[in-house]
């Protein structure tokens, strides 16, 4: 099955909000380095001004990550998973993510690029709370590869 061109411009809504948890800030701080003190000791994070423990910038992607499982499930898409390499991640932070925060991602299919057999598609998640305030921008472009690659 070929890439569906006919991706580009379209939106997947927001689906169940994310609830971002102590422990979640935690595990994803040790996981990628994070030694921050305000990942992981609320006094830490309330001597930096926040209510609650502070999520590394990269966090973001666990959200995001939610929305794209979206666009890679449609079966309109024409995506075969096991063909797909990352090709960049870019964040673009409103405000800071903090342990407490329930967060939706809107993802927007910006373009569709053919490439060969395969195809390049670029998305960008807006991450939201549920009140609608704006916390992120995440941009990702993913290559999928084409039957004969």
């Amino acid at each position: 099955m070929s890439i569906n061109p006919e991706l580009a411009g379209r939106v997947y809504p927001a689906q169940e909000p994310y609830v971002v948890g102590r422990e979640k800030i935690r595990e994803f701080a040790t996981a990628v380095k994070a030694t921050h003190r305000a990942h992981f000791d609320l006094d830490a994070a309330a001597s930096l001004g926040h209510d609650d423990l502070l999520a590394p910038p990269t966090f973001a992607i666990i959200v995001a990550q939610r929305a794209d499982a979206l666009l890679v499930n449609d079966p309109d898409s024409g995506i075969d998973f096991s063909r797909v390499v990352h090709a960049d991640q870019r964040f673009t932070h409103h405000r800071p993510i903090i342990a407490g925060d329930e967060l939706v991602a809107t993802l927007h299919v910006d373009t569709v690029r053919a490439m060969g057999s395969g195809a390049m598609i670029s998305t960008r998640a807006e991450i939201a709370t549920v009140a609608g305030e704006p916390v992120a921008t995440t941009v990702s472009s993913i290559l999928v590869r084409g039957e004969d690659q």
